[in-house]
């Protein structure tokens, strides 16, 4: 039971940690709406699930055997937070509220997990610290709850963003906000670096 709790909190703190994919959930719950978001939310989740899964059960050992892969995703990483800090940085702060539309689609909010860093971090990771031995049984056990964590804290951007979106009408507040997390995405392209 005690691994199911470590498991769970890693979830829970590389989740709901500041990231892209978790930025593109607020910007949407503020453009969108919560129930709008919940598309971006499922691909997201669906996605990460699925790139965990692969890692536990056999693209780690890939992985391991060449390390330049790592480097090439780790400095491909790097440099996708360097260009969403610069794209949020430079954004004009006017917010495009749209009662109409769709908002990010399923599909995209997967395809972001695969090119987000902190998934594939946050995936060898936890692969490497909970299911090592590569027991299936684990692997499968680990995806679940991560799933269920994963959903939770990616919707909860999303709420915060449906929440903000009456308070950051004025553009200034939306500049501010904007450059805080872009300011947070290049602390965390440096981060990446130190490894």
């Amino acid at each position: 039971m005690d691994v199911l709790f470590s498991m769970a909190g890693f979830a829970l703190a590389s989740s709901i940690s500041p990231g892209p994919v978790n930025l593109v959930a607020l910007s949407s719950g503020a453009c969108y709406g919560f129930r709008k978001s919940l598309r971006h939310v499922t691909g997201a989740t669906t996605g990460f699930t699925a790139l965990l899964l692969l890692i536990g059960l056999g693209l780690y050992e890939v992985l391991a055997r060449i390390p330049e892969l790592i480097k090439l995703i780790q400095w491909s990483g790097v440099a996708f937070l360097f260009y969403m800090a610069y794209q949020l940085a430079m954004d004009d702060g006017v917010l495009d509220i749209k009662e109409e539309g769709s908002g990010p689609s399923m599909m995209r909010g997967a395809l972001m997990q695969w090119l987000n860093p902190k998934a594939w971090l946050a995936s060898l990771a936890g692969m490497g610290l909970f299911v090592a031995d590569g027991n299936t049984v684990m692997v499968w056990t680990f995806a679940i709850l991560y799933f269920v964590v994963c959903y939770g804290s990616v919707a909860c951007w999303a709420f915060t963003g449906s929440f903000l979106r009456r308070y950051v009408q004025k553009p200034s507040r939306v500049r501010f906000l904007n450059r805080m997390m872009a300011g947070l995405l290049v602390a965390s392209a440096f981060y990446l670096l130190q490894g």
